[in-house]
């Protein structure tokens, strides 16, 4: 039995492949407060030229920068693993495969695009980049990048997270980033939060809109995003290249391709190039797994507003729950975001894909559960993902059917053992998010005429 498909160096994606390119109808255009699109110059206050070209292109294939490439080889291309252990203690009839993201230096698929990211602005002339990271895989990623291409890097880490993980914190310093615990003191847009409610656990759109706040005022700084927007999702689609190149090698390919979603980067990496063949006419369904706690995707409403808490960015039509929706503290840290990637919500939208809310205790029973057939310990995150799969593995068993089943594993999780030991001891809970709390964060939802 094969366990292991690899390719060589010599297969790495040379192309980033674009899902605007066949989408059923043009993506939303992002808005002002004023309720009018907004101009290419905006985007140009925090981002460099060629990340703004991919963000509005239209073309199907991207050319990857040969520099880019040489820093992918350093862990591209990734495994594709079958999953039989994990198949024999389901006794399910289906075939399962997972894209192993873990082995990247940072221990997920971040780095995919920080490299990327942090190359664009180093040719536009930028030394310095100011972001966010939820569970520290983005903030680890980007501080890795910054040490290839020798830039400063800034991150805001959202507090409940920068408690919970610290030896990611500890990996971003090591790789000479500056961590801080948003909310922090040191942004109108933190302390704004604090002066609210001094003991705020912080979230995604609040650690955005301390890095945007402070992309803006200093000129030698832009701003870095780890997912949502059309670029990042471009960008992690060597993911699913990869992985279809692999598949063909198995002789098999997948019934249904899975990922967790938080802002919506790893299941676009991993799904987007299997929706290019969906829009061509194959059959395969595609489903973005995300925590019932932040259910952006099956209970936010699909509208325009803003990517962060205080309204800095430009509005983007996404599932939403309100900009400044604080989800609870659970461990899948890199899930705790408002809003969506405005394309996986638009194919969301389209029924071209499906979405899943998974509660925490079910996704640490299938955490533990892949530890100990497949011996990789997931990052919480990926754990939404591996729950979703056996969720179809275990309909396959009861119907009979040997559908293949192919997901993400984004990210180990070395460094979220108190997750796992919380969850041991019978500490952790699920957290259903009050259907009256959602509603009151949708009623402040900006107003388009």
């Amino acid at each position: 039995m094969t366990n292991r498909i690899l390719l060589p160096e010599s297969e790495l994606p040379t192309h980033w492949y674009n899902a605007v390119a066949d989408l059923p109808s043009p993506p939303a255009p992002p808005m002002g407060p004023d309720g009018q699109p907004v101009g290419l110059d905006a985007l140009s206050a925090i981002f460099p030229p060629g990340l703004i070209e991919q963000e509005v292109s239209g073309e199907r294939w991207i050319e990857i920068p040969e520099e880019v490439r040489d820093m992918l080889r350093i862990w591209r291309p990734t495994p594709l693993v079958r999953a039989h252990r994990l198949e024999q203690a389901l006794g399910t009839p289906a075939k399962i495969f997972y894209k192993n993201e873990s082995v990247s230096p940072a221990g997920s698929h971040k780095p995919n695009t920080s490299v990327a990211q942090a190359y664009f602005n180093k040719i536009a002339g930028i030394n310095r980049l100011a972001t966010e990271t939820g569970a520290g895989q983005w903030g680890c990623s980007l501080a890795l990048a910054g040490q290839f291409l020798e830039m400063e890097v800034r991150v805001y880490m959202v507090k409940v997270s920068y408690g919970q993980k610290p030896y990611r914190r500890s990996l971003m310093q090591t790789w000479g980033a500056e961590v801080y615990a948003s909310p922090t003191d040191m942004t109108e847009s933190g302390r704004k939060v604090l002066a609210e409610d001094p003991e705020s656990p912080g979230s995604l759109g609040i650690a955005i809109s301390e890095a945007v706040e402070e992309a803006i005022h200093r000129k030698d700084t832009n701003y870095a995003l780890g997912s949502v927007l059309n670029h990042v999702c471009l960008h992690q689609t060597v993911i699913g290249e990869e992985a279809k190149k692999q598949m063909a090698i198995a002789g098999e390919y997948p019934d249904v391709v899975i990922g967790c979603c938080g802002g919506g980067s790893n299941f676009a990496g991993i799904a987007f190039p299997y929706y290019a063949d969906k829009a061509a006419g194959k059959e395969v369904r595609l489903i973005g797994a995300e925590p019932s706690s932040c259910p952006s995707l099956t209970q936010g409403v699909y509208t325009y507003d803003y990517g962060d808490a205080t309204g800095l960015t430009p509005m983007m039509k996404m599932y939403t729950l309100g900009h400044d929706f604080v989800p609870p503290g659970i461990h899948a840290g890199g899930l705790r975001y408002h809003g969506q990637s405005p394309l996986v919500s638009q194919l969301v939208h389209e029924g071209l894909v499906e979405a899943v809310a998974i509660p925490q205790l079910e996704t640490f029973e299938a955490g533990l559960l892949f530890a100990r057939t497949e011996a990789i310990v997931p990052a919480p995150e990926s754990t939404h993902a591996i729950a979703a799969t056996i969720r179809e593995a275990q309909q396959c068993k009861e119907t009979g059917e040997a559908k293949t089943l192919l997901f993400c594993l984004s990210g180990h999780g070395h460094f979220d053992m108190m997750a796992y030991e919380r969850y041991l001891v019978g500490d952790l809970e699920d957290f259903e998010y009050p259907s009256n709390a959602i509603a009151q964060s949708l009623e402040r939802l900006p107003k388009i005429a």
